[in-house]
């Protein structure tokens, strides 16, 4: 009979520890029982100065566009590589075509218009943004094979650029 009552005393002295489950007892993020947060007030600060576009953008002396978005001046300089492959599609959807005059930007809108030239040679041509990229830290736009042909880079693979939002 005592070692039937010994495991009922044992339940009865330890609580509601014994009714919870293993994740329970031993959970690092603690349950909170509190009331849910108030509202947010207003973000905008009054005594805080407007926000001024990233570094190496500034506002179109006209900032709109027909469609009533924010326009920039976006110019920006460095090493430019080139990449083709044959079949495959682009991070916009649309298929890669090696010979047309597209380029790879990791943030700029897919379809955006901008003018790279070489400052090696002073060349320049007008691309479209349609694939993200590139890959390697030290370089600033991906050009397909039609825009190295122009810019006569197919031998030397790596450019320094400059390059200006259209």
């Amino acid at each position: 009979m005592a070692i039937a009552t010994v495991p009922a005393w044992i339940a009865i002295l330890a609580g509601p520890a014994v009714a919870q489950s293993f994740d329970d007892r031993w959970s690092i993020i603690p349950k909170a029982h509190s009331e849910p947060a108030p509202p947010q007030p207003d973000q905008t600060k009054k005594d805080e100065p407007p926000a001024r576009p990233p570094i190496g953008q500034e506002p179109a002396p006209d900032t709109t566009t027909p469609s009533g978005t924010r326009s920039f001046n976006q110019v920006f300089s460095g090493k430019a590589s080139f990449y083709s492959y044959t079949k495959g599609k682009t991070a916009s959807g649309s298929p890669f075509k090696r010979d047309s005059l597209t380029a790879a930007h990791r943030s700029l809108p897919f379809g955006t218009r901008v003018r790279v030239t070489d400052l090696a040679s002073n060349k320049s041509v007008v691309v479209r943004i349609t694939d993200r990229g590139p890959w390697v830290r030290s370089r600033v736009l991906d050009l397909s094979l039609g825009v190295a042909r122009i810019l006569d880079m197919t031998d030397r693979g790596v450019v320094q650029v400059h390059a200006k939002v259209l």
